[in-house]
């Protein structure tokens, strides 16, 4: 059985620091694409930042230069780290998983919420 569990959230005050962390079991994640989402209140789910199989990133343009994504073959996990956070970062981040040639995520986590205190 496939599970994502992401953790590292919290309430964090503005131009702070989070590393969000998503550990998986049931699939290696290098074989993957993996991503980080976020959905705030009132608004669809978004893209965050993504790590390709072949370690190649991509990011949303509202987090570049802020957000760096990472992951570690050894644990099987995925990180977010998040700096000079903002109160519009404030939102449930997910993780998410999907194979490579497939355009749709076959595997989420539950979330984490991220509150950022202005």
């Amino acid at each position: 059985q496939v599970q994502l569990v992401e953790s590292g959230g919290g309430l964090v005050q503005v131009g702070g620091s989070l590393r969000l962390s998503c550990a998986a079991s049931g699939l290696t994640l290098s074989n993957y694409i993996t991503g980080w989402f976020r959905q705030a209140p009132g608004k669809e789910r978004e893209l965050v930042a993504r790590f390709s199989s072949t370690s190649i990133t991509y990011y949303a343009d509202s987090v570049k230069g802020r957000f760096t994504i990472s992951r570690d073959n050894a644990k099987n996990t995925v990180y977010l780290r998040m700096n000079s956070l903002k109160p519009e970062d404030t939102a449930v981040y997910f993780c998410a998983a999907r194979r490579v040639g497939k355009g749709t995520y076959d595997f989420w986590g539950q979330g984490t919420q991220v509150t950022v205190d202005s």
